[in-house]
C-alpha cells in the first residue's frame, strides 16, 4: 500500500501564496500519478490537478489553471501544489491522491488508489 501525508495548509489572505506538500511512501511503483484534489462542506471533491512520475503534468481544473502549479520531486517521493493568487473560494480540504495504474480519466475520484489525511486551507477576504 501507499501512504500519503500531506502538510503546508493554513490560513492566507487573499492574494497571497501558499505551497502544499505530500509524501509518499510504501508501494508507490503501483500507482500511475499523483494528484490533488479539494472539498468543501456539503460538496463533492473536485479534481485540481495531477501529474505522473516522470513529471508530465496531466491535467489542471479550469478553476485554478494559471494561479496553481504542481510538481514533484521524484528522488524524495514528494509531491507539491504551489497555489498563487489565492481567492477565498478556493477555501478548502485538499486532499493528496494516489492514482491506481489503470486510470480512465484523472478528474475523477474513481481512479484515485489512495487518499491523504486532508490539509486545511482558509483564504480570507
Amino acid at each position: 500500500q501507499v501512504q500519503l501525508v500531506e502538510s503546508g495548509g493554513r490560513l492566507v489572505q487573499a492574494g497571497g501564496s501558499l505551497r502544499l506538500s505530500c509524501a509518499a511512501s510504501g508501494r508507490t511503483f503501483s500507482t500511475s500519478a499523483m494528484g490533488w484534489f479539494r472539498q468543501t462542506p456539503g460538496k463533492e471533491r473536485e479534481f485540481v490537478a495531477a501529474i505522473n512520475w516522470s513529471g508530465d503534468i496531466l491535467d489542471y481544473a479550469d478553476s485554478v489553471k494559471g494561479r496553481f502549479t504542481i510538481s514533484r520531486n521524484s528522488a524524495e517521493n514528494t509531491v507539491y501544489l504551489q497555489m498563487n493568487s489565492l481567492k477565498p473560494e478556493d477555501t478548502a480540504i485538499y486532499y493528496c491522491a494516489a492514482y491506481r495504474l489503470l486510470v480512465g480519466s484523472y478528474t475523477l475520484t474513481g481512479g484515485v488508489e489512495r487518499w491523504g489525511q486532508g490539509t486545511q486551507v482558509t483564504v480570507s477576504s
